[in-house]
């Protein structure tokens, strides 16, 4: 069978398994399985695939099918142009997280500084930004140790070298005795923010990360009311915090950063138009 035969059936076995983007999803597989880019696949779709990649595409449309998320079954992801190692103890990393990524670098005065992306997972914020900012010093951290030594694996091979990844439940690793001991210009985080009982918990590709990743108590508010509460004593004077949320969130976070007494408060749209980022200064 030709590679343009495959992927037409797969594209039409994934489509009738309700997946939203079919033939990307096949061609994404199969360049996989082939060590191939899509562009080649485009170009030599009329050659015969070996009985071998056969069997091995089959497999994964079928775990595709299942609503295994493509990020896993490849075990990689692009992000901000950057091809990052994934694995089901993290977040797969989205679009719509990178307006946290350009709205930090639109809040960059200087050519140095430091950034730190708590709940780092892949290290996908924190490695963006570092590509773009090789004089800032970038620390990204998470709870899980797991999520750390995977964010360490992007960076090495990525071959960056400003940019670092430790375990920290939060803030714990940057004080000694409840008393700051490292400040930051930008702090960043796209925290846990899904309510428990929240219907999207049970669809998509969200099905298959990791909860922990993803639920909020507080109907979804505790860990960015955390943050809030507490980011203001590891920010350097006049520095931004800036943190994703969902998209029914906004208002509240804005409330939250202005009760707190951040300055120049507001909300940026993601990729869709909702209000995914808000931000505030010391």
């Amino acid at each position: 069978m030709t590679f343009d035969a495959l992927l037409q059936a797969a594209a039409e076995r994934l489509k009738a398994a309700g997946s939203a983007s079919p033939r990307l999803d096949a061609d994404v597989l199969l360049a996989h399985v082939i060590k191939r880019d899509r562009t080649w696949l485009y170009t030599w779709g009329d050659r015969d695939c070996s009985g071998w990649e056969h069997a091995r595409f089959d497999a994964l449309v079928a775990a595709r099918a299942q609503g295994q998320p493509v990020a896993y079954l490849t075990g990689e992801r692009e992000f901000w142009g950057l091809r990052l190692a994934t694995s089901k103890e993290t977040l797969i990393p989205r679009p719509d997280t990178e307006t946290l990524v350009e709205t930090a670098l639109n809040r960059v005065a200087s050519p140095a500084g430091r950034l730190l992306d708590l709940g780092t997972g892949t290290g996908a914020i924190a490695l963006a930004f570092a590509s773009e900012q090789p004089g800032w010093q970038v620390v990204g951290a998470d709870l899980r140790s797991e999520a750390v030594s995977l964010a360490q694996q992007n960076a090495a091979a990525l071959g960056m070298n400003n940019v670092a990844f430790m375990q920290s439940n939060w803030f714990a690793a940057f004080e000694q005795d409840a008393t700051p001991v490292e400040r930051f210009d930008l702090i960043v985080s796209n925290p846990p923010y899904i309510a428990a009982d929240d219907p999207h918990l049970h669809q998509g590709d969200v099905r298959f990360e990791p909860l922990s990743a993803l639920v909020a108590e507080g109907d979804g508010l505790a860990d960015l009311m955390h943050l809030v509460a507490t980011a203001r004593r590891y920010l350097t004077a006049s520095g931004w915090l800036l943190l994703e949320h969902g998209y029914r969130q906004a208002a509240s976070v804005r409330a939250a950063l202005v009760d707190a007494g951040y300055q120049n408060v507001e909300s940026i749209r993601d990729l869709g138009g909702h209000e995914r980022i808000t931000l505030g200064r010391c």
